[in-house]
């Protein structure tokens, strides 16, 4: 691929990036000691003060190398910055690299470390803590269950699933303290704007002494626009400005104030108390109840975006029943998906029935519409015949007792009791339900300590992929047992072809394959439901409905 195509490539990506931004206009004034620095300011000027908001639980790991949730992913945004990043357009902008060049193949990426990049503590960010970082996340010895994102990259998947134990073979070299030279085994369009991604961010040297460095405030060591402030596990987080970043006169927030409320209601009550600038999506929620009704009372701080996520349920196809293909074929069409988004969620999501959400982008426009996502249907009646067939398959004269588990959350669990009743009413068959805090039910998930499980998944980058070769065999977040030699061939076409239309049909191909077997249980396609306080600009939701509040800032009306 020559050079010229990659950069089309990329700018085709940056069109079609859906942002989605939401910001308030109106005056707030509230009188409260949180607010640091608040000074009361005149009318159309900037605020010295702290942003509050909610994180659902407690991180579980602010380490790169082991994040894989969005509300580690969320903290990470403030006090780690990768390689580029992306603005208020989705646009991939410089980040630790103040430039980069791509080779003509498009197989080899050069980038220069910006000379002022600095850690928190006021160490120079270097090309070796890239090089570092990206091969301790590759280290089988690690257990980064997001280690595949860097098999883009020459002898990154043979490291990491100890094919070979030479770190020096993977393709990711410090050529000196500014130069990055990063080779792939074939050209990767997408592959700038994954730089932007968590698992991508580096790691300071003092990890190798430190095996507990990223589990307190006072060892994390960050190179993002904020810092660790303070860290009272299970109750609070505070970031404050790094007075180290390259761009901190952009950094407009006296602190970032993260509660930890998983009861909807309470969070909701903070918000209206003045406890809160911020609630709801992507780490915390408004009760489902109540959304029609702000949607009406609050229109200046009321927002409702699309975003490019998918809510599913998981199966664990090594236990029995949902080692049968028809019995998870009948749990997918006995569900009534448009009864759970009108009447229980409420937030303007769509029906699912494939697994990319709308917002991806595909050839030339976005991949969902390209790609009908009519893979499957509910047909109760169809349902009852494919369940009776798989049990008698399995041998089994009854539905056996298995249980679904869910992440504690009000919108979670109200989906759960309504998808069981469904179970119960056109299948017959009693399902119990059960729920786990956060880390606990990651824990679980890994190790497959489960019957079926809610789960979701956001976009890392804009392209089918970041959905599709979640499931190829054995994979880091393919936690289902799902094993397919012609799914992970169609997935291996992809990676290496340059030509997008080859590319989106090897994946429609296999999406096709992940929906005829049906390991996951699509339910619907997120929107992002959340409220901000007049006042606060420059904070906004981006394609994949993460939350960006690095550069935001307050304004008195």
């Amino acid at each position: 691929m020559k050079k010229k195509t990659v950069f089309s490539y990329v700018t085709l990506l940056l069109v079609l990036t859906l942002v989605l931004a939401g910001c308030g206009n109106q005056n707030n004034n509230p009188a409260n000691p949180n607010n640091s620095g608040n000074d009361g300011g005149s009318e159309g000027q900037e605020e010295a003060r702290a942003f509050r908001l909610n994180l659902h639980s407690e991180p579980p790991s602010l380490d790169p190398a082991l994040m894989e949730d969005n509300v580690s992913g969320t903290i990470a945004t403030g006090i780690y910055e990768g390689l580029t990043r992306k603005d208020e357009s989705g646009n991939t902008v410089e980040g630790m690299a103040e430039s980069w060049e791509i080779s003509e193949d498009g197989k080899t990426y050069t980038f220069k470390i910006r000379s002022d990049a600095k850690w928190s503590n006021g160490d120079p960010v270097t090309a070796n803590d890239f090089e570092f970082a990206w091969k301790r996340a590759l280290d089988p010895a690690i257990g980064s269950t997001y280690a595949y994102q860097f098999y883009y990259i020459a002898g990154a998947q043979d490291y990491n699933e100890g094919k070979t134990t030479n770190a020096d073979a993977v393709g990711v070299k410090a050529l000196d303290a500014q130069t990055l030279e990063v080779k792939l085994n074939s050209p990767t369009p997408y592959f700038l704007g994954l730089t932007s991604f968590y698992t991508y961010n580096p790691v300071h040297q003092s990890a190798k002494e430190n095996a507990g460095w990223a589990a307190d405030a006072a060892t994390i060591i960050g190179n993002g626009p904020f810092k660790m402030g303070e860290w009272q596990h299970n109750t609070s987080i505070k970031l404050v400005p790094n007075e180290n970043y390259y761009a901190k006169d952009q950094v407009k927030f006296t602190s970032v104030d993260f509660t930890m409320i998983a009861d909807s209601a309470t969070e909701l009550a903070n918000y209206e108390t003045d406890q809160l600038d911020y609630t709801g999506k992507p780490t915390g929620e408004i009760p489902a109840e109540q959304i029609p009704v702000l949607a009406e009372s609050k229109k200046d701080e009321f927002h409702q975006v699309g975003t490019a996520s998918s809510y599913y349920y998981m199966f664990n196809m090594e236990k029995a029943p949902f080692n049968n293909v028809k019995v998870r074929k009948a749990l997918a069409m006995a569900i009534d998906r448009q009864s759970i988004v009108e009447d229980i969620t409420q937030a303007g999501e769509l029906p699912a029935f494939g697994f990319v959400p709308p917002g991806i982008v595909g050839v030339k426009g976005d991949y969902r519409d390209e790609v009908k996502d009519d893979f499957f249907k509910e047909d109760v009646e169809e349902a009852k015949k494919l369940l009776a067939e798989g049990l008698e398959e399995l041998g089994l004269s009854s539905f056996p007792e298995v249980k679904l588990t869910y992440n504690t959350n009000d919108s979670h669990k109200a989906i759960a009791d309504a998808i069981v009743d469904m179970w119960k009413t056109n299948l017959g068959i009693n399902v119990g339900t059960g729920n786990e805090e956060w880390a606990v039910f990651l824990e679980n998930r890994n190790a497959m300590n489960f019957d079926v499980q809610r789960s979701g998944w956001g976009a890392d980058y804009n392209d089918p992929m970041t959905y599709m070769d979640m499931f190829v065999t054995k994979g880091g977040q393919n936690n289902t047992g799902f094993a397919s030699a012609e799914y992970d061939a169609l997935i291996q076409k992809a990676y290496a072809s340059s030509d997008q239309q080859e590319r989106i049909d090897a994946m429609k191909e296999a999406e096709k394959i992940l929906m005829d077997q049906l390991p996951i249980l699509p339910i619907y396609y997120y929107s992002s439901v959340y409220m901000l306080k007049p006042g606060f600009e420059n904070i906004y939701l981006d394609y994949k409905g993460d939350i960006e509040y690095t550069r935001g800032y307050y304004v008195a009306k």
